[in-house]
């Protein structure tokens, strides 16, 4: 069994204002005390591209922040090959179903790029839970938003093709990240980790990214994916 290794203590005052737990969305319902509180106790860490936050079959003691970067959640499974979840952003809550659960990790998390991820003690959250309800709610909503979407994504694997599912991810990542003043999607995923997103092999998803390609859906230059026909996509991903 694996446990986490607490990542080393940083003064929240270090950390620059476009980075603060206040800033973050979900915490906007705390009162000032229990935001000090929350600065006070949490733990911050900075870990490089590509290195692992946490694994799969580990022990939480607290729940994690994305307040810089992209970070992969993903699951192993049984032939070793990767599923991902998702990319959590700045703002976004991970780790946090095995914490409430008591449970061992289900997922592993990796930095996608540079990231600054916020570690927040169990205690901590459980006294906010226990002392703030529009936290609480806030935070229930937020988990059965996540709960609805995983529903969506296994009818998906289920129901569509790997051409409806490729086309729906794109639009999930153009809607979640952006696009440039180039229609360029504002993150640079490979073909293998799109593959995984999906559900289907790099192969596949090769030719389907190739047939949108030449259908003039989209335009591919190394990682970057350019959308040129957004009501298509739509169309093909039937959503």
């Amino acid at each position: 069994m694996e446990t986490i290794v607490q990542p080393r203590r940083r003064v929240a005052s270090v950390i620059k204002d476009d980075s603060r737990l206040r800033d973050i969305h979900m915490f906007r319902k705390l009162s000032e005390a229990e935001l000090l509180d929350l600065e006070i106790n949490s733990v911050y860490k900075t870990f490089k591209k590509r290195s692992v936050i946490y694994r799969e079959g580990c022990r939480h003691a607290g729940l994690y922040i994305v307040l810089k970067g992209i970070v992969k959640i993903y699951k192993i499974g049984g032939n070793g090959k990767q599923q991902i979840l998702k990319f959590a952003q700045q703002g976004d809550l991970i780790g946090y179903r095995s914490l409430l659960t008591h449970e061992l990790a289900c997922t592993s998390a990796k930095a996608y790029d540079d990231t600054l991820v916020c570690h927040v003690p169990y205690n901590t959250m459980l006294h906010l839970f226990q002392q703030n309800w529009d936290f609480t709610h806030g935070m229930m909503k937020f988990m059965c938003k996540e709960l609805g979407e995983s529903n969506t994504f296994i009818t998906d694997i289920a129901q569509k093709t790997v051409r409806e599912r490729t086309a729906e991810m794109l639009l999930i990542l153009k809607d979640e990240f952006g696009l440039d003043n180039y229609n360029a999607l504002q993150i640079a995923v490979t073909r293998e980790d799109l593959a995984n997103m999906v559900g289907t092999v790099t192969e596949s998803l090769i030719r389907v990214m190739s047939e949108f390609r030449n259908e003039n859906l989209l335009d591919l230059t190394g990682r970057k994916i350019i959308f040129l026909d957004t009501k298509r996509l739509q169309a093909i991903a039937n959503i």
